[in-house]
């Protein structure tokens, strides 16, 4: 069972491509990393893409996330691993999720991304 605020299946190859996503944005572009700041970033418009992990325990603490992309109208995705998520971003600790607010060289990945989750959506 997938956790409460995990809204639609991430393949394990979309999943993949997000990882690559971040790992690019943290080299080129700039993220944040860490659910209070990601909440932050995404209230103050600055988010491109919001990246959540579903292993977080407890799941409450990315409850808000969505729907605060949602209602900002920022595109997010889910990836399978905290571990993985935080190695992405550039930290030898796990992270619940990340804000993308410069892509870099992230963004015609990004674009590809954000496309094949609005397909998952519908």
């Amino acid at each position: 069972m997938a956790a409460i605020f995990v809204r639609f299946e991430t393949p394990k190859e979309l999943a993949d491509k997000i990882y690559k996503a971040v790992e690019l944005a943290r080299d080129t572009g700039r993220i944040k990393k860490g659910t209070n700041e990601v909440t932050k970033i995404v209230e103050r418009g600055d988010a491109r893409f919001v990246v959540m992990a579903e292993d977080v325990s407890p799941p409450e603490i990315l409850a808000h996330i969505p729907l605060l992309c949602e209602e900002k109208s920022v595109p997010y995705g889910y990836v399978p691993s905290k571990t993985e998520l935080g190695a992405s971003a550039g930290i030898k600790k796990g992270t619940a999720s990340i804000a993308v607010i410069d892509p870099g060289k992230a963004s015609d990945l990004l674009k590809e991304i954000v496309g094949e989750i609005e397909k998952l959506r519908k």
